[in-house]
């Protein structure tokens, strides 16, 4: 089931009085549940195999170990599911590039999720040593976005 696909369904799940969704198609299942804080969950069948859940799309993004975050300084993570963006419109300046000194409470990034814009703030102060995170690109709670040091 193709991206767009699964959007339009969480969207009318959203805006609907339905609770829970689950379609089946020949290449796999995917069950939206609203309210919760559960993702919609997407499963491959293969022949003659038992279901096995997919990865996430590979999209460059860094992937960074507790270990190399403390050598390098404060991880700034995602805190929900959503469309990870730099900047407020599509062509604007970046809210912050690498290098970038910024303070608690700055703006980061926007992360939109469900159709609202969440402006994600710095939980610290620093320069801006990495962004680990492509513009568009979907990301998961708890992904690294930013190291800050």
């Amino acid at each position: 089931m193709d991206l767009r696909k699964l959007k339009t369904l969480i969207d009318l799940v959203s805006e609907s009085n339905v609770s829970e969704l689950e379609i089946t198609e020949a290449e796999g299942k995917v069950r939206i549940v609203k309210g919760g804080v559960m993702v919609p969950q997407y499963v491959q069948t293969v022949a003659s195999a038992a279901p096995v859940p997919m990865a996430a799309p590979s999209m460059a993004v860094e992937s960074v170990t507790p270990a190399e975050v403390a050598e390098t300084g404060h991880i700034t993570k995602s805190p929900m599911v959503g469309t990870f963006y730099r900047s407020a419109t599509p062509g604007a300046k970046s809210f912050v590039e690498i290098g970038d000194a910024v303070k608690e409470g700055d703006t980061l990034c926007i992360i939109e999720a469900m159709k609202i814009l969440n402006e994600i703030e710095a939980d610290k102060s620093g320069n801006i040593k990495r962004i680990l995170a492509d513009n568009g690109q979907a990301v998961e709670y708890g992904q690294p976005l930013f190291i800050i040091e």
